[in-house]
């Protein structure tokens, strides 16, 4: 019985895996962090967005107003860019600043170039596998 106790006890699952539920937590926070980003990048407004602070910092006036939307609208669009992290805001007084995080960006490049480098693999082989049936043709 003390070894059931023992096994099942909170200090035996802290210790035993406490690495793996760091680990499960940090995937998770990333994955979440990365369905932020692309939902963020969905949309063609925001991309432009994103575009324009990349060039400089931005006020929200300044972001609103190639669109043809209200001040609150581009709000929204801004507040889903910050809660992504692409965005960063400062205040002061009654001026918003924008600036890009590029921290954030580089997440999602590094995901995008895992499937990149994935694909281009893929497409090595085919090229190989249709040169290679080229050849025996001849």
């Amino acid at each position: 019985m003390a070894f059931f106790v023992a096994l099942y006890s909170t200090n035996w699952l802290t210790l035993w895996d406490s690495s793996i539920i760091v680990n499960h937590m940090v995937e998770q926070n990333n994955e979440e962090q990365l369905d932020h980003i692309f939902h963020a990048l969905a949309d063609p407004t925001r991309r432009e967005m994103v575009r324009m602070i990349a060039a400089q910092e931005r006020t929200v006036s300044e972001l609103a107003e190639p669109f043809d939307m209200s001040l609150a609208a581009a709000s929204k669009h801004i507040k889903v860019l910050e809660r992504s992290g692409l965005l960063d805001r400062s205040i002061q007084g009654r001026t918003h600043t924008c600036r890009l995080n590029p921290g954030v960006m580089s997440r999602a490049m590094e995901w995008l170039q895992f499937y990149e480098r994935f694909w281009t693999r893929q497409f090595d082989a085919l090229e190989r596998e249709l040169n290679k049936a080229k050849k025996e043709e001849h």
